[in-house]
């Protein structure tokens, strides 16, 4: 017989499970037009191997989400550490109100990666095309498919990153 024992108050008082992992931060760029919104996302997961699959989770009213019901393709940017200042304004300003693609001109942070505008600087990007949906509580679980990527540093922003900078709490 085993027996159990208690828990402890040091694992009452831990992070959320959610939160326990150093997770990945990410920008997807979405695309209207010539007009490009980019959020910030860390609910991203490769989800298969062949063919390549990612899955993203998108806020429910956002220009991100308005942008990919309209279109199948995105880039997700892998960012890179030296990029968190860049979560103030692409996760915690709404598209729908903040002209980000304006933002980030003005700043001379935009580049051009298979004809597509992106962030400069990024870790990686991933070109992707848009394979399925599905509703997910306050996100809508998408499924893409890999076009294309390119990996250029492995020195990655991570939400440990964030959370030591008093960008987010976890």
């Amino acid at each position: 017989m085993v027996l159990l024992q208690p828990i402890s108050n040091t694992i009452l008082h831990m992070k959320r499970p959610w939160n326990l992992p150093n997770l990945p931060v990410y920008s997807l760029a979405t695309y209207a037009g010539e007009q490009v919104n980019f959020n910030i996302c860390t609910y991203v997961s490769a989800v298969s191997m062949q063919p390549k699959l990612y899955a993203v989770a998108v806020y429910n009213n956002t220009q991100t989400l308005v942008n990919l019901q309209r279109t199948d393709c995105a880039v997700l940017h892998l960012l890179h550490a030296n990029q968190y200042n860049l979560v103030n304004y692409l996760g915690k300003k709404s598209g729908l109100t903040f002209n980000k693609q304006a933002w980030l001109s003005r700043k001379n942070l935009l580049d051009t990666w298979q004809n597509l505008q992106v962030l400069q600087g990024a870790a990686a990007y991933v070109s992707l095309k848009k394979v399925n949906v599905i509703p997910s509580g306050d996100h809508q679980l998408f499924l893409f498919e890999v076009l294309k990527y390119q990996s250029v540093s492995n020195d990655v922003l991570t939400t440990q990153v964030l959370s030591a900078k008093n960008i987010i709490r976890i």
